[in-house]
């Protein structure tokens, strides 16, 4: 574990002294410097290269090669902070940065915050790059080989979409306590869609799967033949699909990716940020019973080669598995470190950023459900009658008010406890304490999403993972095109 904390600070600074030329104990000197009677605060430097290849219409439609680098600096004073960044990391910049943060501690004389000491980082993922473990070549031929496959495999195929990205990223976070701490994180994705058309309609299908892994864990013939064959079912099934029923009614949602619904609805209700102002449904609720019993949310940084794992957050903080409601009863939020000490208490780990161009704000990592002791064909089997989503598309929730609506990709009508056909244009309404006082069955298989979640907030992107088991709600509000 020492080895590897210190091998991660070993390449890093190779990538951000070495190369730059910069010594850093002066960047050590200036950090101290500008940050003095602040709060708390941090240098954040990182270098990300990125690539995203397209093929479309039977042909290699885009391909895209991004290298950047930088560095962001952060003084924290009480709820006030400066932020300044750069794309060079050079003395000069650095000097320029320190003086623009150092306005926000004018007159103020802040406790400095002391967080963990530095200590080793869990290995959670390869440090390896994607980019480079696998030739261009080859990752053109895979996409060839994905559209090939999928045309061949029904004739109805009119049109395949398959996509490969991926990311290297190594940051380093130099706190103003003194504490260095260092990542390197890989990360890929597949992803593949299908348009399907009988007797004139037309229906689709998609799906994608990553992680923190190389672009070799998908490229394995019974890997990608199996998401395209789980694209071509959902575009198949929706030729078939009816319109959906609109009223208040019982609904069953799918394990994984289902779990969408919770993040949104839930999840960011959770956050730090939106606590400490008051404006989340969930503020000031710490001990009280906010969801059915049984009901125990998770969120997880800490889970090997998961597409939302950390091993230390963009503060410098290790990650954690932290859990936010128990048995039905609220137990903490995600926390950074500046909503942590403004609430008197520790940081979760989920301080996170899209790039050193931004600040780091309360962010989810993988957030779950935990499995129930419910068999979930039995789940099913006690619907009257409802909707069983087991897919999801969009969604949005209002997080004062914790209202959501969410779109299902793939949703079946039941009725006395029988699957039956396919329905298209369903939407679930509701409010996301109220939908968790209203689950009455959990299922016992839980699963996390296939890799694909990325979350938005305040116009930031961070890869994020989902899950869940099978649940089972009472009184939600559908949305369809006729009345059930």
């Amino acid at each position: 574990m020492l080895g590897h904390k210190m091998d991660m600070l070993a390449q890093t600074n190779d990538i951000f002294f070495t190369r730059t030329g910069l010594d850093p104990d002066l960047a050590e000197a200036i950090v101290r410097d500008a940050l003095a009677g602040a709060d708390d605060g941090e240098l954040f430097m990182e270098m990300r290269h990125s690539e995203s290849l397209v093929f479309d219409d039977g042909r290699l439609k885009s391909a895209s090669y991004d290298q950047s680098s930088g560095f962001g600096l952060r003084a924290i004073a009480g709820e006030a902070h400066g932020y300044a960044h750069a794309g060079e990391l050079s003395e000069d910049a650095l000097r320029r940065a320190a003086a623009s943060v150092k306005a926000v501690t004018s007159g103020y004389n802040g406790s400095l915050s002391v967080g963990p000491a530095a200590g080793a980082n869990q290995p959670l993922y390869s440090d390896a790059n994607p980019l480079n473990h696998t030739p261009f070549e080859h990752k053109v031929t895979l996409l060839q080989e994905m559209d090939a496959y999928a045309r061949s495999a029904d004739p109805r195929v009119v049109q395949v979409s398959a996509s490969l990205a991926g990311s290297w990223q190594a940051v380093q976070i130099m706190r103003s306590d003194g504490v260095r701490v260092a990542d390197i994180r890989p990360l890929v994705r597949l992803g593949v869609s299908v348009v399907v058309e009988q007797n004139g309609r037309m229906e689709s299908g998609g799906t994608g799967a990553g992680g923190r892994v190389m672009f070799t864990d998908y490229m394995q013939p019974e890997v990608w033949k199996a998401q395209i064959d789980e694209a071509l079912r959902m575009a198949v099934l929706n030729l078939d699909s009816i319109a959906a029923p609109a009223g208040e009614m019982e609904v069953v949602l799918g394990s994984g990716w289902p779990g969408v619904m919770l993040h949104e609805a839930v999840g960011h209700g959770l956050e730090g940020d939106f606590n400490r102002k008051g404006t989340s449904v969930f503020s000031g609720r710490v001990g009280e019973q906010v969801a059915s019993k049984g009901v125990t949310v998770i969120d997880d940084g800490t889970i090997s080669d998961r597409r939302g794992s950390i091993t230390v957050d963009d503060e410098g903080t290790p990650s954690k598995r932290n859990v936010l409601i128990e048995d039905g009863v609220l137990k903490g939020y995600m926390q950074d470190r500046q909503n942590a000490r403004l609430m008197g208490v520790e940081a979760t780990g989920n301080g996170r950023r899209q790039s050193y161009e931004h600040a780091p704000m309360p962010r989810m990592t993988n957030t779950y459900m935990e499995n129930g002791k419910d068999d979930p064909q039995e789940i099913v089997a006690s619907i009257k009658k409802g909707i069983y989503a087991v897919n999801f598309g969009g969604g949005q929730v209002d997080i004062t008010s914790g209202k959501f609506v969410f779109s299902a990709a793939e949703a079946y009508l039941v009725e006395n406890g029988k699957i039956g056909a396919p329905v298209k244009g369903a939407t679930l309404i509701g409010n996301g304490p109220d939908a968790m006082s209203k689950i009455s069955m959990i299922g016992n298989d839980t699963a996390l999403d296939s890799g694909i979640g990325t979350c938005g907030k305040s116009g930031q992107s961070v890869p994020v993972g989902v899950g869940q088991p099978t649940v089972k709600m009472g009184g939600i509000t559908v949305g369809g095109t006729e009345a059930a």
